[in-house]
């Protein structure tokens, strides 16, 4: 048994100073003060400390990403103390271009060694490739049979991605969709979005011809271009999620995109970001040729959310929601992104005056405290 007191709790939305309970790696009881009735109970005194929900990065690498500039850029894979020094309590692993070299079969592996190790992972079938790169041969099947696989991962409007035509992209939705009804999990397909000018078109005609719900299409990175990101937010009007990757190095899309959405009455709820991470950056010339590369940081979505309110001035419950509750909504999640009774003991406590991190709990167990990691991964 755990009590965090007198913490200034954001479940995203704000309490207030609060007391909870985590029991069995559950909340038990978020109340403004709870007595310390058992000696075997554990307090951490979190007064001082904004609480909220753990981090939950639905788009990262976890085995590695890139591998464009041949194979000595191959980016390695994640280590549980990546996340935990980022907040992140929930990730989606999947595959991007390198559905070659990487499997589903070692993405799957690495999920399940996530979760011995004390957090939570989840992943998606395929990678940009059309036809997906599978475990049992069908994706369908991967879905339905396979617990951890809530979806799909394709690429479309890049140069790397297989160009698949309108028709292939409504069988690759429609078999997503009937897997995830029949399995009961969110049946998504993520898109991953690159700069060509179509951009969300082949989307939107599949929309237009079809009865599949738009919620299936997940489209990916959409800050990448703003025509692009104008889409998006037609999208988004639509009633489908749209993903922002976050900010790297220098550059401010995320800020400009929000600000965007918010002059275009874009429902914020309908927004999610992910940090891309352990994934490769690239840079590419007007032939095709590649000019720069590097690897983005599992930390980011929590990088992000700090640089938004600290540096754009942007309100702290609203921005933590982007993290937080909107991917739980997203991955129909209903145990995580919240404090309430019920909920996955997945808390973060932030120091109040900078939002540094000071304590990481998944599954109700401390990973980091006073800013140190206590739980590390197996080879760390």
């Amino acid at each position: 048994m755990l009590i965090i007191k007198g913490a200034d709790v954001y479940a995203p939305e704000h309490l207030g100073i609060c007391d909870v309970m985590v029991c069995g790696g559950k909340i038990e009881k978020v109340e403004r003060e709870i007595p310390v009735c058992y000696k075997d109970c554990q307090v951490i005194d979190g007064s001082g400390m904004r609480l909220t929900p753990g981090i939950i990065d639905q788009h990262v690498h976890i085995t590695g990403g890139g591998g464009e500039g041949s194979f000595h850029t191959q980016a390695p894979a994640t280590q549980l103390s990546d996340f935990i020094k980022g907040g992140v309590t929930t990730v989606v692993g999947l595959l991007g271009t390198d559905g070659i070299t990487r499997s589903v079969e070692n993405l799957l592996a690495k999920v399940k060694a996530l979760r011995e190790e004390g957090m939570t992972a989840y992943c998606l079938t395929g990678s940009y490739g059309w036809p997906s790169v599978t475990i049992t041969g069908d994706l369908k099947k991967d879905i339905v049979f396979i617990s951890e696989i809530l979806g799909l991962k394709l690429a479309i409007s890049d140069h790397r991605a297989p160009n698949i035509s309108t028709e292939e992209l409504i069988r690759a939705a429609s078999d997503v969709r009937v897997a995830g009804m029949v399995s009961g999990k969110p049946g998504m397909l993520t898109l991953h979005m690159g700069d060509d000018p179509r951009g969300l078109e082949p989307v939107f005609e599949a929309l237009e011809s079809t009865s599949i719900p738009i919620k299936t299409f997940r489209p990916t990175h959409v800050t990448r271009n703003w025509e692009l990101y104008e889409q998006a937010l037609r999208f988004a009007k639509m009633g489908g999620y749209i993903d922002i990757t976050c900010d790297s190095g220098p550059y401010k899309e995320v800020a400009e995109g929000l600000r965007r959405a918010e002059k275009a009455e874009v429902d914020p709820t309908r927004i999610t970001i992910s940090s891309d991470g352990q994934g490769s950056w690239s840079e590419y010339d007007e032939a095709g040729n590649l000019l720069a590369i590097g690897v983005s940081s599992v930390a980011a979505v929590y990088r992000q959310i700090v640089d938004l309110v600290q540096n754009e001035g942007m309100e702290f419950e609203k921005v933590l929601k982007f993290g937080t509750l909107n991917p739980a909504e997203a991955l129909e999640l209903s145990n995580k992104g919240r404090i309430c009774p019920g909920a996955d003991g997945d808390l973060l406590l932030m120091k109040q005056e900078d939002l540094s991190l000071d304590t990481v709990i998944s599954m109700g167990r401390i990973m980091m405290r006073n800013g140190e990691i206590l739980v590390k991964g197996t080879y760390e």
